[in-house]
């Protein structure tokens, strides 16, 4: 089934974004997949076609530099593409103590989790509004409501993408434009291993990305503004009912390096 609408995605060739992708090619959704290799926007792209999409615009970008959103923009206006659906998937992490993580790497993470989001939904949901049709997805997270130790910057870009969202949610009441936070748990994703924490106790029990994607999809299309992934109701009641000091410490356990068996039958962290 082929539809005329098109689909930006941020983030588009691994984990939740690419399981997103693929549901909408199946949809038969025109695509516009956004990422930085360019090599691995090519396979996904096609990928999607494999998988449906009647047409696929690969852009490569990176969204962690201060300007390229506009610029991003820019290019898709300059090849006369609407954008009905504007998936906001893209972001990072850095794992480790504030004092000793990169400042120049954390605040390409607030570039790329908070100030392109920012600004892309801004000039797209103008667009939306004025067509009075458009969906935004917006990639959160369990994070949003958790202050998190040793992730302290990402998680911290989530709480603001869940509080940016439900604002905008709200005044979008009177339009049939649409926003929709996306909130996983732990996913399994190329996430933990580019933040350097692919030992921390979190990844022992993790969600996979076509079952987080199927959810955000369905929230979207539905017009939903909350999606929440398997297991994550519980963790979120746990938050509002613990002051943030005692949600940091739980976060903080979920961060600590999980202990492996040694050759002797010992654990060690």
């Amino acid at each position: 089934m082929e539809t005329n609408q098109t689909v930006l995605i941020t983030g588009a060739t691994s984990g939740i974004g690419k399981e997103l992708a693929l549901l909408f090619a199946k949809e038969g959704y025109k695509l516009v997949i956004v990422a930085r290799n360019k090599q691995k926007l090519e396979d996904t792209a096609d990928l999607l076609k494999e998988n449906g999409a009647p047409q696929v615009t690969p852009v490569s970008c990176d969204l962690s530099v201060a300007g390229n959103a506009q610029r991003l923009y820019e290019e898709i206006r300059e090849r006369n593409i609407t954008v009905n659906i504007l998936v906001n998937d893209a972001g990072a992490g850095e794992h480790g103590p504030f004092k000793e993580t990169s400042l120049e790497e954390e605040l390409a993470i607030i570039q790329l989790n908070v100030a392109s989001l920012v600004h892309l939904t801004k000039l797209y949901m103008r667009e939306m509004v004025e067509r009075n049709e458009g969906r935004i997805l917006q990639l959160a997270s369990i994070a949003s409501y958790q202050p998190t130790p040793l992730l302290a910057v990402y998680a911290a870009t989530k709480a603001f993408v869940l509080s940016f969202t439900d604002a905008l949610i709200n005044e979008l009441k009177d339009t049939n434009v649409t926003m929709t936070a996306l909130i996983p748990g732990p996913t399994h994703t190329e996430f933990f291993v580019r933040a350097h924490a692919e030992n921390v106790k979190a990844t022992e029990n993790m969600e996979e990305p076509d079952v987080v994607a199927k959810i955000g999809f369905e929230a979207l299309m539905s017009g939903k503004p909350h999606a929440i992934a398997p297991g994550m109701t519980s963790q979120i009641v746990m938050s509002s009912l613990m002051n943030n000091q005692q949600v940091a410490a739980m976060a903080r356990k979920q961060m600590e390096e999980k202990e492996v068996p040694s050759e002797d039958g010992s654990t060690q962290i």
